[in-house]
């Protein structure tokens, strides 16, 4: 997983610089900032059930097109809408497994040494939407960004896996996942390089996702970089 992570860190930085490098335009004073982008996450799971925890690297990769509709004169200051794909996983200790009924249940593995893989993934189609602030001019393409807005999205396809004593244990089509997801978002930093922060407002699964009764509620946060590539 982890050359995975620096794998897709390499393809992003070349990409980056290529656009950064080959980024010769003519003055434009009606220009727009729309552009590509692709990113990479840590994912974090927040309010987490009683006993969960993470373990392993839980990655994010989205990517996407941004369409710029700037407000004022000076055209620093922005509308964008978007359409995206995002995968991401979540390595943790809540194992997801059917019953005989055929019904998912949910519980906490407190031996780490018993299990090899255990996670979820989810794979969504984004819709970003922002308010965007920058330093820009016709003539300056390396300027200092504020990009902050609201994301929905959809998920398209979610996994569960599992290696350890229990054997292997593979689930798709859980219907406890909330398939729709919307949270907060802000991205900021100079040039091609900037930091990504988004933030869910829902949780991932729905209130039939229990453990002992407590509710599987948790959502999730992302941290990691953004390129952003015209």
């Amino acid at each position: 997983m982890k050359s995975y992570f620096f794998y897709l860190l390499f393809l992003l930085c070349f990409f980056g610089s290529y656009a950064q490098k080959g980024n010769v335009k003519e003055v434009d004073s009606l220009y727009k900032e729309d552009h590509f982008y692709a990113g990479i996450s840590y994912n974090l799971l927040t309010r987490q059930p009683s006993g969960l925890s993470q373990d392993a690297f839980s990655l994010g990769f989205n990517l996407g097109y941004i369409k710029d509709m700037p407000i004022n004169k000076a055209r620093n200051k922005a509308f964008g809408v978007g359409i995206g794909y995002s995968t991401n996983s979540y390595n943790q200790n809540m194992l997801i497994e059917k019953n005989e009924n055929g019904e998912f249940e949910y519980s906490i593995l407190n031996d780490r040494s018993t299990y090899t893989k255990n996670k979820f993934s989810t794979n969504l189609i984004e819709v970003p939407i922002e308010y965007r602030w920058r330093t820009s001019t016709p003539s300056d393409y390396e300027f200092w960004r504020i990009y902050v807005g609201f994301k929905l999205g959809y998920i398209i396809t979610h996994t569960s896996k599992y290696d350890g004593d229990l054997g292997r244990l593979r689930y798709r089509n859980n219907d406890d996942f909330n398939n729709l997801q919307y949270g907060l978002m802000l991205s900021f930093g100079y040039n091609t390089w900037n930091f990504q922060v988004n933030y869910g407002l829902n949780s991932l699964f729905s209130k039939n996702a229990q453990i002992d009764g407590q509710s599987v509620d948790f959502n999730d946060l992302k941290i990691g970089l953004i390129f952003y590539m015209l």
